[in-house]
């Protein structure tokens, strides 16, 4: 009897709708010089999240010195977000002239140096003058960083990028605490912001040395060209690590029934595009909105409920320390259960948690309820710019773009809100924000792109 012999031949490539597709090689584990550049791109996420809330701590005792009412120190604080928002638009060219690791590490520095004048501000007019200065930095930095964030992203060809925000809020939490104990120790405000300046300055100098040379197209230009024109695994994928940008867990995005993103895709640009960036904009100011009640009013809000200084620069911390939980698991849990059911929960987590501390004041009822709102929002801002690059009919990053500067438009309406209803009726009130931020974001959560399998 003979057998016949096996068949040694390659399997022929999978097709979809007539087209070879071939498999899916498993990425390559990262070298040396893309590790490297992970932990120094890391490191200025770190020193971004510490270099300002070294001073939100200190935003009491600056009040108190200043002589301000609220809305009047709201406006001042309002500078920041403003001077981000002009600066925001520019941060591509400069990014594009001097290179996205130049850009993030002297940009730092001059940041740092740019701070250092918060002490010596005579009024709030000054205040609100070099606080603008520090938003607009901080935007070019932001872009400068997570541009170079992306370039490392493409040597894994896997998400790291969340990795990277998540570090950014050790940073923050890092810096509250260190704002917290210079309050607490009554250190003269000059000389814990020139401490700071130091110490950030060191360890962003330290970290270019390790980033990735050339320009900011090299990985792109490196990466396997894709058969079918879309950009290459790994390019356009912060939170899914990858593939195809109209695809999900290797299905074409147009067979995700009642997904919005897909839905987009099968008709024309112009509205679907206007539409969509208008809700995930709107969802990322309200990502905007809590965060800022923690930075901007959380000491002021502990305090009127007579904690003293040091416990009351725990606000901030307890905020973000709960958003850095959330952020270095969010990945895990998205993958699980979907950016729409993260982000819903989310967003009634924040609610009802911010609600029951308004319900009840107390100091530790406070500080739980900025916990549940740093962790419902946690994966809110990431979620909102992931659906927004993956936007079909636009220019590659311009739903970003938009949304991105959406973003520092919800911060810098959200200090003069909260300080206009905190002056009006009080700042137990202004802080109801927080709760209506909540109910908006599960109510728009449905334009998300969904990761999870379904």
């Amino acid at each position: 009897m003979l057998v016949p012999a096996p068949d040694r031949r390659p399997p022929a490539p999978v097709t979809v709708i007539g087209e070879p597709m071939p498999a899916a090689a498993p990425p390559s584990a990262p070298g040396r010089q893309a590790r490297q550049a992970r932990a120094a791109v890391a490191a200025l996420f770190l020193t971004n999240g510490a270099v300002f809330f070294n001073v939100v701590p200190r935003y009491p005792q600056i009040k108190a010195d200043l002589g301000v009412s609220n809305a009047v120190f709201g406006g001042a604080v309002a500078g920041f977000p403003i001077g981000a928002l002009l600066a925001g638009l520019l941060a591509g060219v400069f990014v594009r002239r001097f290179g996205s690791a130049r850009v993030a590490v002297f940009g730092t520095v001059v940041t740092t140096l740019a701070i250092l004048a918060i002490p010596f501000a005579p009024n709030w007019i000054v205040f609100g003058g070099v606080l603008f200065v520090v938003g607009a930095l901080d935007a070019v930095v932001d872009v400068a960083q997570n541009a170079h964030g992306l370039r490392v992203q493409r040597l894994y060809q896997r998400s790291i990028l969340n990795s990277l925000h998540g570090v950014w809020s050790i940073g923050a939490v890092l810096g509250g605490l260190m704002g917290s104990a210079a309050a607490g120790l009554r250190l003269p405000l000059a000389v814990h912001l020139g401490i700071s300046a130091a110490l950030i300055s060191v360890v962003a100098v330290v970290a270019h040395r390790f980033l990735l040379p050339g320009g900011e197209d090299a990985e792109r230009a490196a990466a396997p060209p894709a058969g079918d024109g879309h950009p290459p695994a790994g390019d356009r994928h912060p939170a899914t690590g990858g593939g195809h940008p109209a695809t999900a867990h290797g299905r074409p995005a147009a067979a995700a029934d009642g997904d919005p993103v897909a839905a987009a895709g099968r008709r024309s640009f112009a509205r679907p595009a206007v539409w969509m960036l208008a809700a995930l904009g709107l969802l990322a100011a309200c990502g905007a909105l809590v965060e800022d009640a923690g930075a901007s009013w959380g000491a002021l809000y502990l305090t009127g409920l007579h904690a003293d200084a040091a416990t009351a620069g725990l606000a901030v911390v307890a905020f973000q320390t709960a958003m850095t939980i959330g952020r270095l698991s969010g990945d895990r849990v998205v993958d699980r259960f979907g950016q729409r059911t993260v982000t819903r929960l989310g967003g009634l987590l924040a609610a009802a948690g911010m609600g029951a501390a308004l319900a009840v004041p107390s100091v530790p009822s406070a500080l739980a309820g900025f916990v549940l709102a740093g962790l419902g929002t946690a994966t809110l801002v990431p979620a909102a710019m992931h659906t927004a690059d993956e936007l079909p009919g636009l220019p590659p990053g311009t739903g970003l773009t938009v949304v991105s500067w959406l973003l520092r438009g919800g911060f810098l309406l959200s200090p003069l809100l909260v300080g206009f209803v905190a002056d009006l009726v009080s700042l137990r009130v202004g802080l109801l924000s927080v709760v209506i931020a909540g109910l908006v974001t599960f109510v728009l959560a449905r334009v998300l792109v969904n990761d999870a399998g379904r």
